[in-house]
């Protein structure tokens, strides 16, 4: 079997792709990601996925396949990126609460040896339930949100204020395994 390698070194990631139960190991790319929109928020998370996936197939001798990922939040007609710092993340908490939103992940495959690369994403729609200042607080004191797309989870404490979704559930926690299993296959990797 190829070489699985993961191109990010999110831990949400990386849980996700143990439940597939294909061997892989996670090499982090280190490309800038774009964080503007040019066409639409689908084509921007497919760029930054395939741009991920690239830095990493680039640098690989072995026959392998590595896999790339970009999540964005989308709300209010603009991008609700990571925080960069807590006033950041309880301001965009509480602009994701007072509105349904949109999770995007662009995915994209990239066999190392034929140069062969499917992209594909990803959106999922949020609903949020209203937190107080200092429930928000507390939430952002035992989930750090610096290091996730909205500031928010939804596997851990983030899932006691997002009461549903519309779309596939692994995509808002950052890798839409239905949508990735799908697009292995056609490389020939199977997880079932």
């Amino acid at each position: 079997m190829k070489k699985i390698i993961l191109a990010s070194a999110s831990v949400q990631r990386g849980n996700l792709m143990k439940l597939m139960k294909i061997p892989f190991v996670v090499k982090k790319s280190k490309v800038e990601e774009i964080s503007k929109i040019t066409t639409n928020v689908a084509d921007l998370v497919k760029k930054n996925a395939f741009i991920k996936a690239l830095d990493i197939a680039e640098e690989t001798k072995v026959d392998a396949l590595v896999i790339g990922a970009d999540t964005v939040v989308y709300a209010k007609g603009k991008l609700v990126l990571k925080p960069r710092n807590l006033r950041e993340a309880k301001k965009n908490l509480k602009e994701l609460m007072s509105e349904p939103h949109w999770v995007y992940t662009g995915v994209a495959v990239i066999d190392v040896r034929s140069k062969e690369a499917l992209v594909d994403y990803e959106k999922t729609k949020v609903f949020m339930t209203v937190l107080s200042d200092d429930e928000i607080d507390r939430y952002h004191k035992e989930v750090p949100p610096m290091d996730k797309a909205g500031g928010f989870d939804i596997e851990g404490r983030g899932g006691l204020f997002i009461p549903r979704i519309e779309g596939d559930y692994s995509n808002v926690v950052g890798l839409p395994l239905a949508k990735l299993f799908q697009m292995l296959k056609k490389f020939g990797i199977h997880a079932l």
